[in-house]
């Protein structure tokens, strides 16, 4: 049963390369579209949060590749350099995608509050887990309990990966929505807007799916000590 789920989990992993390869292309390649509207990421941002009655949200710049997020401690939307000066059909759709999760915020999105709710747990978990686990392992025979505190902590951050999901999805399907009412792209521009940001999500896809095989992993481990 473990060599099935070491299997399953180089899969993923292979998957995952792919996608994220393939994410990277996409992006590359809708980068050399400009929006017709001539609009900035971050002037994207601003428009749709505005066409959206929310006008306390600040917009930033931050350094890295794909480092885009919406803080709904401080309600910033965050967006990479590229993104918040880009003029692109990947950069609005990104800016678009991040103001996505404002608009959530703002409606009390149910899977938006309870990632939120469960971020400091999770954050928590991430800093030890590995540690955790590795200790857990190797005193398996004369500490059990200590493996099993790893796989609950593991288990806490399998559920955020997931409860992810729908956030994100929801997050583009608001962005969509909203470049499509607003006019900025063409039908052939939307298209190429959504086709960026489904490939997005599916790193998140295979992230979760990859959580939860290295969670069966370590859970067949604690359950095959006793063999």
């Amino acid at each position: 049963m473990i060599t099935l789920v070491w299997i399953l989990m180089i899969g993923l992993l292979i998957i995952g390369f792919v996608i994220q390869g393939r994410l990277r292309s996409k992006m590359k390649k809708y980068s050399q579209y400009p929006t017709p509207s001539g609009l900035s990421g971050a002037e994207v941002a601003k428009k749709m949060l505005n066409d959206n009655g929310i006008y306390d949200v600040e917009i930033t710049s931050v350094d890295g590749f794909l480092t885009d997020h919406y803080n709904p401690a401080n309600k910033t939307v965050n967006l990479s350099t590229d993104d918040f000066i880009g003029r692109s059909i990947i950069a609005a759709s990104i800016a678009a995608h991040e103001c996505g999760h404002a608009v959530q915020h703002a409606h009390a999105y149910a899977w938006l509050t309870l990632r939120s709710t469960i971020v400091p747990l999770v954050s928590f978990s991430s800093r030890w887990i590995q540690w955790i686990l590795l200790g857990g392992i190797l005193l398996l025979n004369v500490f059990p309990q200590l493996l099993l505190a790893g796989i609950v902590l593991f288990a806490l951050i399998t559920i955020f990966s997931f409860i992810t999901l729908p956030v994100e999805f929801d997050a583009s399907k608001r962005a969509l929505a909203w470049i499509d009412r607003s006019g900025i792209m063409t039908s052939t521009d939307y298209a190429m807007a959504k086709d960026g940001l489904y490939w997005a999500a599916m790193t998140y896809v295979v992230a979760a799916l990859s959580s939860l095989a290295t969670l069966v992993y370590y859970i067949m481990i604690f359950m095959g000590r006793r063999n």
